[in-house]
């Protein structure tokens, strides 16, 4: 796999470098909000680490304080090692605080395993409620031994999911055409989360939490974000002006190096993609069609 980055990234990297290679140490609180069960939250004791807790009584979770349309949105996991069956940890961004029914919603969600077995990543996106578009991969390294980073590029032309700046899930916007499947329209939150959803997340649910296993810990580092944040009634930010580098040509679509990791990837590590699940899609979905091999 090509993992080192072509010069054809030099000018992107040139306007990142700054955000994805020296994150900035701040307060946990400077930024975020826990949603609940703040008794589950626990920091390090410089505060630059963040640990989430599941037991048998609760998740725990938290969100930005502010909402963005656009950017380059990163943090490093560390997820929950040993048998994590039916745990979920989840990375995303969403339109609404309360999940609603009419949300736009990007997803990072790990499903945990059991004991030994690879943890499988799960993406999804969804468009004013309506979601269905999942593909889940593989990983190419053990998650909970180290932090990893996971990172989300959106503009109005792509969203590309990235696991160590290699993408694994470019999801395109047919600019040229109004559609009601690329969310471009609302700010978004960035949240992260863990729960028990052994009803569906490990071997469709046949894997059940175990609880003599609890408490979960998943912990969090160096959060990043280069986006453009929302301000009433329309920050110029989110206008197509060049002025960001997550909004310039380069940005529209991967570089050859980037293309042939994405390649990679697609033929090793993709357990399940929507687009090629005829039964569940007899007629594929229109974004489908914009997809690369």
């Amino acid at each position: 796999m090509a993992l080192w980055l072509s010069s054809s990234l030099v000018l992107l990297l040139c306007f990142a470098i700054s955000t994805i290679a020296k994150p900035s140490s701040f307060s946990f609180k400077d930024k975020f909000d826990v949603m609940f069960a703040d008794d589950h939250f626990k920091t390090s004791p410089d505060g630059q680490v963040w640990s989430l807790y599941l037991d048998k009584e609760t998740g725990c979770g938290f969100q930005t304080k502010q909402r963005y349309r656009f950017g380059w949105f990163s943090m490093k996991l560390k997820l929950v090692g040993g048998d994590s069956a039916g745990v979920v940890t989840a990375f995303y961004m969403c339109s609404d605080l309360g999940a609603g029914p009419e949300r736009d919603e990007l997803d990072f969600e790990f499903l945990g395993n059991r004991t030994g077995q690879p943890y499988t990543i799960q993406t999804n996106v969804y468009k004013g409620g309506v979601g269905g578009r999942e593909m889940r991969h593989m990983l190419w390294f053990d998650p909970t031994e180290d932090f990893h980073t996971y990172s989300l590029l959106w503009n109005n032309h792509t969203i590309v999911f990235f696991v160590d700046r290699v993408a694994i899930r470019e999801y395109k916007n047919n600019v040229a055409e109004s559609n009601d499947f690329f969310p471009n329209e609302k700010p978004m939150y960035m949240f992260s989360s863990i729960w028990n959803a052994d009803d569906w997340a490990t071997r469709g649910g046949l894997e059940k939490t175990d609880w003599k296993k609890a408490p979960f810990v998943s912990s969090y580092k160096d959060f990043n974000v280069d986006g453009c944040q929302w301000e009433d009634p329309y920050p110029a930010c989110v206008s197509t002006t060049a002025e960001h580098w997550w909004d310039q040509y380069q940005a529209w679509t991967l570089s050859e190096s980037q293309q042939q990791d994405y390649s990679w990837v697609g033929r090793n590590l993709v357990i399940y993609d929507y687009c090629k699940d005829y039964e569940r899609y007899p007629k594929l979905p229109p974004e489908c069609a914009l997809h690369s091999d």
